[in-house]
């Protein structure tokens, strides 16, 4: 997987969101706000190649967590990128 050309992290008013850069991937009815742990996962692959074990794995290294729980939160983020279209396979 890779995150979509275009889209970027900014921090704006202490939140952090996904925008798009140019005026074709604009859309401010849809910024993606992200929490701490996924904008962090969001730095970690942002510019390279990455797969769900990848994301799993900085998720396992840097917060406690279970394999479980890391697995389960990583599912549901990569189907929010995914859907929201800033992550292509």
């Amino acid at each position: 997987m890779k995150i979509k050309e275009g889209f970027i992290l900014r921090t704006i008013c202490g939140e952090h969101v996904i925008v798009g850069e140019g005026l074709t991937q604009v859309n401010f009815n849809k910024m993606l706000s992200l929490n701490e742990s996924a904008a962090y996962l969001w730095k970690q692959v942002q510019g390279k190649e990455f797969s769900k074990e990848d994301m799993v794995q900085f998720l396992l290294d840097q917060y406690e967590v279970s394999p479980e729980q890391a697995a389960a939160d990583v599912d549901k983020l990569l189907a929010i990128w995914m859907n929201e279209g800033v992550v292509v396979e």
